[in-house]
């Protein structure tokens, strides 16, 4: 309970109940992303999305629909998935990334918008050695996929999943029990991690004073990338008239 109140004696004064919650990881971790994402913002003049992923399960699949779909208006994105505590395989996030233009829609008001809804330029995605299961095999699948440069450190290495079983006095016991291979018949995750395409230090130098290389550098390289493939915005054609097709036949009668 606290008391809070303009005047020191406590006069008018109400009392406010405060429910602490039980740890302050999820907090910070948002207070860095929305950070981050505003950075981007203003590095890019607006033109570039920016979606954390910090794991692959529930919290990472709502922060990826809440980021990714409310920035569909950019023209490009940064995805971050460095400190990724993993979870699920994440493949479906890249179908999304590696959606295309395929047309407009025409309103009678409003602005054309286009479809299917996306981000359709350049992306890249940002990793380091802090990010690992699930948050190896999410840049290993964008990278695979050609959707992009990842930036960063090599990632963890640690692709085997577990499945745990539980015991009837609260506890449990975990065993690994699955992986994953490529199509060219190599194991691509175990001890191996994902390497960057750019890798990027962190410069103590830097770091300390509230800097970001990995981010600042990710920014740079799709900036670069979109300038070389902007997005194409095509022009609206002209309204067709069928009427014309009508008076060149003649009036139709039932």
């Amino acid at each position: 309970m606290l008391r809070v109140g303009t005047d020191p004696y406590g006069a008018n004064a109400p009392d406010v109940t405060v429910m602490p919650v039980w740890s302050e990881t999820g907090l910070r971790q948002l207070a860095w992303a929305e950070d981050n994402r505003r950075r981007v913002d203003r590095m890019t003049k607006g033109r570039v999305a920016y979606i954390y992923v910090p794991n692959t399960l529930l919290r990472g699949y709502v922060d990826f629909s809440r980021y990714y779909f409310a920035q569909i208006g950019k023209e490009a994105a940064i995805i971050d998935g460095r400190f990724n505590g993993g979870g699920m395989n994440s493949t479906d996030m890249i179908e999304y990334f590696k959606r295309s233009l395929s047309a407009f829609i025409v309103t009678r008001d409003g602005e054309d918008f286009p479809y299917p809804r996306a981000i359709y330029g350049p992306k890249v995605m940002i990793i380091n050695e802090s990010a690992g299961s699930g948050g190896d095999c999410l840049p290993w699948y964008f990278k695979h996929a050609g959707t992009g440069k990842l930036i960063g450190k090599r990632i963890l290495g640690a692709g085997v999943g577990i499945v745990i079983t539980p015991f009837m006095d609260g506890g449990f016991i975990s065993a690994p029990a699955m992986s994953d291979y490529c199509p060219e018949g190599t194991y691509n995750l175990e001890n191996q991690g994902v390497p960057p395409d750019i890798d990027v230090e962190l410069d103590p130098l830097s770091v300390r004073p509230g800097l970001d290389p990995r981010l600042e550098k990710a920014a740079e390289v799709v900036m670069v990338e979109l300038e070389k493939n902007p997005v194409p915005r095509p022009k609206r054609p002209p309204y067709p008239r069928y009427q014309r097709a009508n008076e060149a036949t003649g009036p139709v009668h039932r």
